[in-house]
């Protein structure tokens, strides 16, 4: 059985990298279609993400050489996940293989992607099989996010980002999720088709700097834990209950020093450190209330995700 297959490559200011993440995809396909695994219409889909450097003009060039090579252009910067959308949404294939440019993911390993679909997985997800790679902040960091996910109840696949195959059934599935704020390493789990994991070790990036800075990396944590999971909210009323009964008891404990004790109670202990306290309780809640409101506000306007502007 040979499957046709489109990778998919979501691209910003990737100008030094793409050539080599260039070659090894398309000798990748060649090897694939001489093993009998896809058929000769694969092909590799570039998606510009309104880069600021040559890329756009780069995966022009790849595309006029090569006729397996194919490229869409963004109208702006939209964000890596609206961007991969935009490939998963656009391509063709019986399979769409999404990818990072950078070379850390191991390309080699979408031959055993491609058979674990044929053998009957719709979703096949690459799992990092360490993190070495990583610096021990890195590592920690995202072991702790992704156990704190865990228990908000976010079904979500261990030491995976957004390296898979999903089958055109699945992709087909994903196009039913409307939402703006996309997270797709939450969303593609609710999908619920037979799955299928394949590990490998991460590499280091091959060119280039890093698209996501501590600040993105934060800015995605917080977007992923409010697009999948109401716990934050049902936290902070726990968090009232608590405060509350501490207040209350507080009540107690100064009647009872004051009736009983004869003991003065110490007037700024007793009135500053309170206030500060609830102040920021409530500043705090306040936040993650916004947080959720301001999703709300961006899904009910139904903007639109992407606009292409040009396609090769």
């Amino acid at each position: 059985m040979t499957v046709r297959v489109s990778i998919v490559v979501p691209c910003f200011n990737e100008e030094e990298v793409l050539p080599e993440t260039n070659r090894r995809l398309l000798g990748l396909l060649g090897q694939l279609v001489v093993a009998g695994l896809v058929s000769a219409e694969s092909e590799v889909h570039y998606v510009d993400d309104g880069s600021r450097d040559g890329t756009w003009s780069l995966i022009q060039s790849l595309a006029a050489a090569d006729p397996r090579v194919r490229g869409i252009k963004l109208s702006r910067n939209r964000g890596h996940q609206p961007a991969l959308m935009a490939g998963l949404l656009t391509v063709e294939g019986d399979a769409v293989v999404s990818i990072d440019a950078d070379l850390q993911d191991d390309v080699s390993v979408i031959e055993a992607m491609v058979r674990e679909f044929i053998g009957g997985a719709e979703v096949v997800y690459g799992v990092r099989d360490s993190r070495q790679t990583d610096s021990g902040f890195k590592r920690n960091t995202a072991l702790m996010y992704y156990g704190l996910l865990k228990r908000m109840g976010v079904d979500l696949v261990h030491n995976h980002a957004d390296f898979r195959l999903l089958g055109r059934r699945a992709v087909e599935a994903l196009r039913e999720y409307g939402e703006v704020n996309m997270f797709l390493r939450g969303i593609v789990p609710m999908i619920g088709y037979r799955a299928a994991t394949v590990k490998y070790n991460r590499a280091e990036r091959f060119a280039g700097e890093s698209k996501y800075p501590l600040r993105k990396m934060l800015a995605f944590a917080i977007e992923g834990i409010t697009s999948l999971s109401v716990v934050p909210l049902r936290m902070i009323t726990l968090l009232g209950f608590i405060v509350s009964a501490f207040s209350f008891a507080m009540i107690l404990f100064i009647i009872y020093g004051t009736l009983v004790l004869k003991a003065a109670i110490p007037g700024w202990a007793s009135s500053v450190v309170p206030i500060y306290f609830l102040g920021g309780i409530q500043l705090l809640s306040i936040g993650i209330l916004g947080e959720y409101v301001a999703k709300i506000y961006l899904e009910t306007k139904r903007r639109p995700r992407y606009f292409i502007e040009q396609t090769v």
